[in-house]
């Protein structure tokens, strides 16, 4: 079994602090980094890892946040959802959910979520960062209707509390076989982040006091 971590952000994210040597410890067997609106750190990352790294984006879209996996280039933000999801797919990538219905982290919404089902290849059932606002039980009754794949990130912003949830695959994961390599093992660990929940406000306070 190989752990999974789909959902992370790094220094390069406004609101992150994860550094290269963070990642380069994580006893995790693949994490992707997910950086807001921005590509360069995780590839930067992936060609000093290697493997261990999926480039990933956390894509500010019109409708709430949506993540690419396996990126080339950066998707730009402010498009609708469905060009969001078209720009993923140009480049081969996988279509994530993260942190679905939510609200205040400006997850996406059911109208939207419906009216993109048949091009979502993954959505976050649990969020290690879900305390306040914590959906997971409707995007697990989502899956359950729709038959897509489901994830346990972290949604970790630094170093305290990550490594403690995840998703178990069988094999080296890809822009093909994941979703698949998820709706077989189905074998998830629901952890949080704890005290790292309050990474985003302190990093972007540390960041306008520098």
């Amino acid at each position: 079994m190989f752990a999974i971590d789909l959902h992370t952000h790094s220094q390069a994210s406004p609101d992150g602090a994860l550094t290269l040597a963070d990642y380069e410890r994580s006893p995790l067997n693949f994490v992707a980094i997910t950086d807001h609106d921005r590509i360069d750190f995780a590839l930067g990352a992936k060609a000093k890892l290697g493997a261990k790294i999926i480039v990933g984006e956390e894509i500010t879209t019109a409708e709430g946040e949506l993540i690419g996996l396996f990126l080339t280039h950066a998707v730009p933000p402010g498009l609708s959802a469905a060009q969001t999801i078209t720009a993923i797919k140009k480049q081969g990538g996988l279509v994530y959910v993260p942190h679905p219905f939510e609200t205040v982290r400006k997850g996406i919404q059911l109208p939207t979520l419906d009216a993109i089902a048949k091009d979502v290849d993954i959505i976050e059932t649990h969020n290690g960062r879900a305390v306040f606002q914590n959906y997971g039980c409707h995007a697990r009754a989502w899956v359950k209707q729709h038959k897509v794949a489901a994830a346990s990130s972290s949604d970790a912003h630094g170093p305290y509390g990550w490594n403690r949830t995840y998703s178990f695959i069988t094999e080296t994961p890809t822009a093909t076989n994941l979703p698949d390599l998820l709706l077989k093992t189905k074998k998830r660990l629901n952890g949080t982040v704890g005290l790292g929940i309050l990474y985003p406000k302190i990093n972007r306070l540390r960041r306008h006091h520098a």
